[in-house]
């Protein structure tokens, strides 16, 4: 089978996780340490062809040379490339920034949007959920309170569509979307806006750039 095509949506750090606080890191810092570290277990997943990573944070862009075969997209687009992009991907927002994604993808291959804040990620969770997503045209995972979404996947072929937003579980099954059988726990699940969701994502095991900033914290 063709090789997965990852999506992840990045806001600009100086805007994302304003619920997240932690004492002596920068929010700023912290956030982008997290989706750095979501990004490379992306990249490093052996069923993950593309990561295409969807952002205006050029700080993120400039920390990332270390992560091999990256795509960047901008979520604001210039003026001409507005001009070529659909209007569904004009929406704004989360899923109209995964959407841009998607169109650089193209249909021709499978693909899944992930979210930029699972900073315990391990690529085994995410090729397991991959290989389970196979068998259907659009899947989802759970976060681990079961009412947001980690993942969502579209076959080869398949028009892609997205949900993202409250609720976003229920409202991707509504849709019509499978849910992945993934165990309660994986690294997959945990998804971190909280210090208290962050402290369960330590509990996993962090991804480098993230441990490496508390560890600093803690001295």
């Amino acid at each position: 089978m063709t090789g997965w095509a990852i999506i992840v949506p990045v806001k600009p750090s100086v805007v994302g996780k304003s619920r997240l606080a932690v004492d002596a890191v920068e929010r700023v810092t912290l956030a982008r340490a997290i989706a750095l570290d979501t990004i490379a277990a992306a990249a490093s997943c052996p069923s993950v062809e593309r990561v295409i990573v969807v952002t205006d944070d050029v700080g993120l862009v400039l920390q990332a040379g270390d992560i091999p075969g990256l795509r960047f997209v901008a979520e604001t687009p210039a003026p001409e490339e507005a001009l070529t992009r659909p209007p569904a991907v004009l929406v704004g927002g989360l899923n109209g920034a995964i959407a841009a994604g998607a169109v650089v993808a193209g249909e021709g291959m499978p693909r899944a949007a992930l979210l930029g804040d699972l900073p315990a990620l391990r690529r085994d969770d995410l090729a397991a959920a991959l290989a389970a997503a196979e068998g259907v045209e659009h899947g989802v995972v759970a976060d681990d309170e079961g009412t947001g979404s980690t993942l969502v996947t579209a076959r080869a072929g398949v028009p892609w569509a997205s949900a993202f937003g409250e609720g976003s579980f229920a409202a991707h099954v509504a849709l019509g979307f499978s849910p992945l059988e993934v165990p309660e726990g994986s690294s997959l699940r945990r998804d971190v806006d909280t210090a208290d969701q962050l402290a369960q994502a330590a509990a996993l095991g962090l991804g480098r750039r993230t441990a490496a900033l508390l560890a600093g914290s803690a001295r």
